[in-house]
C-alpha cells in the first residue's frame, strides 16, 4: 500500500527498503533497462524489500500502449518480479495537478507566456546565456514579472502558457541547507538554483518528470531511488520539491552508465538493441542479464558533481 505523505524527515535504515524502476514507455527496453532494472530489483530483494514497477507515461505524444505492454513482459522474461499493481502515471494526472494547485495557492507556480522560439531568441543575443544542468535552456524570467492583471487578461484570451517555478521564491520557502545522501558520494548539499525556473506543467505534459517523480516516490514510499549518475543533477532539484511538499527524502543510489563500444550511453533514440531483439536472436534470459552486467562502464559520482 502506499504511505502518508507527511514528514519531511530522511527515511532510515531501519524502515524496509522500497525500490522501484520507472521507464517512460517510448520505446522497448535495452540492455541499460534491464541494467537498471536488475539493480533496482537486487537492491531489494536481497533484503526483504519491495520492487516496484511505475510507467513514466505522461509524455502522449511519444508513449505507446505496445511499449508499455512489453515492459512487463521483457521484465517478466528476464525473470524480474514486483510487488503490488502497476502505478501507470497518466492515470493519475488529478493527483499531480492537486499538487500543482497547491504551489500555485502558495505564489511559488506563475504562468510562462513564451515559446521554445522565444527562449531559443533571447538566448542567442547573449553569448554568455546559462543552461541548466540537465542541458535545457535556463528560463531568463521574462515572464515572472507580469502582473497579475496581465496574466489573467493573457490567460482569459487562451494564450497558451506552462506552469514554472519561481525558483528564488521556492528557495526562500524552505530550510537551508538541503541535502540528500547518495551511497556513494555520502551527503550532497543541494544546490537547484542553477535549473533556474523549471516548468512543471505545460499543456501537451500536464506535469512535468521532477514533480511527477517525486509525488510518486512519496506516495509509494520509496526509501531507496536508484538511477543513472547522469541523473545525479536532477535529485538537487527533486529534493527541493520534496521539501517544499513535506515529503520524505528517500536515499539515492546513482549506479554506473552503461554504454556502447563508442563510449555513448545506451539510448532508444540510438537505435540501442533491444531485449525484444536479443531474445528473439536466440538468447537466454541468463544470457542478457550476464551482458547488462558486463558491458557497463563505471562512471562514479563524487561532491564535485554536485
Amino acid at each position: 500500500m502506499a504511505t502518508s505523505h507527511s514528514g519531511a524527515q530522511e527515511l532510515g535504515d531501519t524502515l524496509s527498503v522500497v525500490t522501484r524502476f520507472a521507464p517512460s514507455p517510448t520505446g522497448y527496453l535495452h540492455l541499460g533497462h534491464a541494467f537498471s532494472a536488475l539493480f533496482a530489483w537486487r537492491r531489494a530483494r536481497e533484503v526483504g524489500g519491495r520492487f516496484l514497477l511505475r510507467l513514466e507515461d505522461i509524455d502522449p505524444d511519444r508513449c505507446r500502449p505496445e511499449f508499455a505492454a512489453a515492459i512487463s513482459q521483457d521484465l517478466a522474461w528476464l525473470g524480474l518480479d514486483w510487488d503490488g499493481d502497476v502505478r501507470v502515471q497518466s492515470e493519475h494526472l488529478s493527483e499531480y495537478r492537486a499538487v500543482l494547485d497547491q504551489l500555485v495557492a502558495r505564489g511559488l507556480l506563475y504562468p510562462c507566456f513564451c515559446t521554445r522560439a522565444d527562449i531559443q531568441r533571447e538566448m542567442a543575443q547573449s553569448a554568455a546565456a546559462p543552461h541548466a544542468p540537465d542541458g535545457s535552456a535556463h528560463y531568463p524570467g521574462t515572464c515572472r514579472y507580469l502582473t497579475a492583471d496581465d496574466r489573467r487578461t493573457r490567460i482569459a484570451a487562451g494564450e497558451r502558457y506552462a506552469l514554472r517555478l519561481d525558483m528564488a521564491r521556492a528557495l526562500a520557502a524552505v530550510p537551508q541547507p538541503l541535502t540528500f545522501h547518495d551511497e556513494t558520494a555520502g551527503v550532497i548539499t543541494c544546490d537547484p538554483a542553477p535549473f533556474g525556473d523549471v516548468v512543471l506543467a505545460r499543456k501537451d505534459a500536464p506535469a512535468s518528470y521532477h514533480l511527477c517523480v517525486t509525488h510518486d516516490d512519496a506516495l509509494q514510499g520509496v526509501t531507496l531511488v536508484t538511477r543513472s549518475v547522469d541523473l545525479l543533477p536532477a535529485t538537487h532539484l527533486h529534493r527541493l520539491l520534496q521539501a517544499l511538499m513535506g515529503w520524505p527524502a528517500p536515499r539515492y543510489a546513482h549506479h554506473r552508465l552503461l554504454l556502447d563500444p563508442t563510449g555513448r550511453r545506451l539510448a532508444k533514440r540510438d537505435h540501442a538493441a533491444t531485449l525484444r531483439a536479443l531474445r528473439a536472436a536466440g538468447h537466454t534470459p541468463a544470457e542478457v542479464r550476464a551482458m547488462a552486467e558486463a558491458t557497463h562502464r563505471s562512471v562514479v559520482p563524487t561532491n564535485s558533481d554536485a
